[in-house]
Parts: structure tokens; sequence; C-alpha cells
């Protein structure tokens, strides 16, 4: 039986090309990368919903949208649309300024803290009432521009932090998609704290 909270899309926000892969903004794309390699879900190119997608074999989507951040909603919106999947049943992965490097918060609802790309998916959605994975990059030094920050690649150690923080979240995968939010939370924010 199924609780009507479980995930049938897993979307990861950053913006598209090599030159782009590596930035701090793209960590929602590399756990998605992760995600839908773990499930067995081959990514391409979709044309129709401006991303690069696949499903894998218990029906969970995944969706990178190649709009560029500012404008995720467009593709985040037009996958959902197509396929009937409602807002509730949307994870979102995306970077986070105000968690510390490697630090994973999971929510459900909520503003969009000044990230882009969560505006523009709870404005194209019509609804900000979708589950996020937040993955943190910490903050830039004082009177570092945060563009150039989030738009930069993160040093060695910061970048293994992040991995293996995003192999955490993984690891959980089968109790966030069906739903086991809270307990996956507990076990997430334990690791934290350690």
């Amino acid at each position: 039986m199924t609780s009507g909270k479980e995930i049938r899309l897993v979307v990861g926000v950053g913006n598209p090309g090599e030159s782009h892969q590596n930035d701090r903004h793209n960590v929602g794309f590399w756990l998605v990368d992760g995600w839908a390699s773990k499930n067995e879900a081959s990514l391409s190119p979709s044309v129709r919903h401006s991303g690069i997608s696949g499903k894998c074999p218990n029906g969970v989507s995944f969706l990178k949208p190649t709009t560029y951040m500012n404008l995720s909603g467009q593709s985040v919106a037009s996958y959902a649309n197509y396929y009937s999947i409602e807002a509730k049943n949307i994870l979102v992965a995306h970077d986070d300024l105000d968690l510390s490097v490697g630090c994973v918060r999971l929510k459900y609802g909520g503003g969009h803290g000044g990230h882009n790309g969560l505006r523009s998916i709870t404005q194209s959605l019509g609804s900000d009432a979708y589950y996020r994975v937040r993955i943190g990059i910490g903050r830039p030094e004082s009177g570092r521009d945060v563009s150039s920050f989030v738009l930069g690649k993160p040093g060695a150690k910061e970048r293994l932090i992040i991995s293996s923080r995003i192999d955490d979240v993984l690891a959980l995968s089968d109790e966030i998609m069906s739903g086991s939010f809270e307990s996956a939370m507990n076990v997430l924010n334990r690791r934290d704290d350690n």
C-alpha cells in the first residue's frame, strides 16, 4: 500500500555544459547522477522537457534541467505536468550557501531562501510543497563575490566532503523515495552532529 508521500521525480538543479559541471552550484546534478546510476536509470536528453532525464525500473524519474539554474522551473513543470506528478511527490536537490560544506538537510516545503532555482520551480509549479535535499557548500569569505563563488569549483578537500555526504544520501535513497523522510532526516542530522 502506498502512503501518497512517495517520491516520483528526483530533480537536481544546476547549469548545463562542461564548463559548469564541477561548479558548487551543480551539486544537485552530482546527486542526481549518483542516484540515477544507483537505480540503473540511464539519463538522456529530453528536448520536450528541456532537460536530461530517465526512469529507473521502479518508475521513479530523474531530471536535470538544461535551462540554466534561473529557469529550472520550466523544465520541472513541463515534466511534472506531462507525467501528472504532483509537487508533493517531487524531490529537488540543490546547493545551499547557508549550510556548512557537506552539511545535508532534508526539508519539505517553505521558501526559496534566495535560491534562484527554487524560486523558478516554485513559480512554475505554483506551489512550494515539494521536498528538498539541501547540500551545504558554505559561504565565501567576506568580500568575495557570491556569484563567482557558487560558479567556482570547490577545492579537493571540499569536493571530497561533499561527495561523501552525497554518498550518505544515496545510502538512504530507498527510505527517502518511499516517503520515510523523517527517519532519513534523523540519520543525516546525526551524522552532521558528529
